[in-house]
């Protein structure tokens, strides 16, 4: 592979036990800043070139053939490696399902771990045969989801497998306080809502609930709630390519698309249109 590819999914069988929201291949991968995480687990992996990866507070390299698998709502960043070249290519894929926790603690890898691949280009084969399966033409749409899941799940156990761990970084422990009103925030981000309603929803006193937060993320929880506001701003530019900045921002839980783009152009250092312009090159 030597262009870039992207598919994104938005499940409609979320009951399912396993499903993809996203998978890919980037032949020149870009920095990438997420001090709330992501909601589903992420890996991501070295094809080529060399990247920096900081977790927490810790820092690694990801050399060809490292990788790492990243738990839901952890921090990270990432970009290429400057001291050794501006290349960096990868592949990812994000996944998530009603029954992934279950299944990650069954097979003891329910954490977040830096490896090295045990069989050279094993999941660049494994990763190509499942975009090739997603490009197929004659792919039936109505299946697709259950598909995936078994193909997610055949990657799970080859990860299992054949990913020699380097590094294990440890959950902070103040995530487990925080989670039930993280997972809510996920559902409600759009809505109306202000730190009056975070801390009634977690049944904490707002300066203890900021503490946690700062503690977790490094985010105040009403800065955590605008991350994921515009994180879904982020994706709906790149996939709904004909909603106006004004929809966007309605749809978000923004007040004004003015608020939408300042408050966009403050965190992302562009505004929204230079966001989307950018990656549809």
């Amino acid at each position: 592979m030597n262009k870039k590819v992207r598919y994104t999914f938005s499940p409609i069988e979320k009951s399912l036990p396993l499903y993809m929201t996203s998978i890919g291949y980037n032949p020149q991968e870009l920095q990438f800043n997420r001090p709330e995480g992501l909601p589903y687990y992420q890996w991501l992996h070295t094809d080529r070139g060399e990247g920096l990866i900081q977790i927490n507070q810790e820092q690694f390299i990801l050399k060809q053939g490292d990788g790492v698998l990243i738990t839901p709502y952890t921090f990270h960043s990432y970009q290429p490696n400057p001291q050794v070249s501006k290349e960096w290519s990868t592949m990812y894929l994000t996944f998530s399902g009603l029954a992934i926790e279950q299944i990650m603690d069954a097979l003891e890898m329910n954490y977040t771990f830096v490896y090295h691949e045990s069989e050279k280009k094993l999941f660049y084969q494994m990763i190509s045969e499942i975009l090739s399966f997603i490009q197929d033409s004659k792919l039936d749409i109505s299946t697709i989801n259950l598909d995936l899941s078994a193909k997610i799940y055949s990657f799970i156990i080859a990860l299992n497998k054949h990913a020699i761990m380097k590094n294990r970084i440890f959950r902070m422990q103040t995530y487990e306080k925080i989670k039930p009103v993280v997972e809510w925030l996920e559902e409600v981000f759009h809505k109306n809502i202000g730190l009056f309603e975070i801390s009634n929803q977690a049944q904490l006193s707002p300066q203890y609930l900021n503490k946690l937060f700062h503690e977790t993320f490094n985010l105040s929880p009403y800065s955590f709630l605008v991350q994921l506001r515009i994180r879904e701003a982020k994706r709906i530019l790149l996939t709904e390519k004909d909603m106006t900045l004004k929809e966007i921002a309605r749809m978000v839980g923004f007040n004004s698309v003015s608020h939408f783009a300042t408050t966009f152009k403050q965190r992302e250092g562009m505004t929204p249109t230079q966001y989307r312009q950018l990656h549809q090159k």
